[in-house]
């Protein structure tokens, strides 16, 4: 029963990352880290890496950290679960928005579900500011509404 409940940690931790990163996003990214995310804002970057790739290695690093307390430490386990939760969003996370959304390796391009076209509008109003004030659809698998409703309009002209 135990090791039921460490498995629906998994997914529990997936949702709960998608808030964390809005807030992450809205807060840091558009907030005092800004330094890091700014070019990735900036239509004339050029180059493969970006400075907002520091987050990558900074996220990727702290779930490092949590999966090795969960190993090392016997009385953490439940760590390793987090971990698993917090790395499968992060998977999550460089699949759809840099793979997919920035197609910063050409993959997934014919995708036309009406989801990936909300997802594509979405992030495309939020790079509409290019400074850090003023943004808007700060998540990152969660679309708002309304742009789900004009990606079925536009898939069914």
């Amino acid at each position: 029963m135990k090791m039921l409940l460490y498995f629906a940690i998994i997914p529990l931790v997936f949702c709960l990352m998608e808030g964390f990163t809005w807030w992450l996003h809205k807060y840091v990214m558009h907030g005092w880290l800004w330094v890091w995310h700014a070019d990735h804002h900036d239509p004339t970057h050029r180059g493969w890496f970006e400075k907002n790739d520091y987050f990558f290695v900074v996220f990727g690093s702290l779930s490092v950290i949590v999966f090795l307390l969960g190993t090392l430490l016997p009385q953490w386990r439940i760590l390793l679960f987090v971990a698993t939760g917090i790395t499968l969003y992060g998977t999550a996370y460089f699949l759809v928005h840099d793979v997919f959304i920035h197609q910063r390796i050409r993959w997934f391009r014919r995708a036309r579900h009406f989801y990936f076209r909300a997802l594509r509008k979405a992030h495309k109003v939020h790079h509409k500011h290019i400074g850090k004030e003023h943004g808007e659809c700060f998540g990152m698998l969660w679309v708002p509404l309304k742009y789900f409703r004009e990606a079925k309009r536009a898939g069914n002209s």
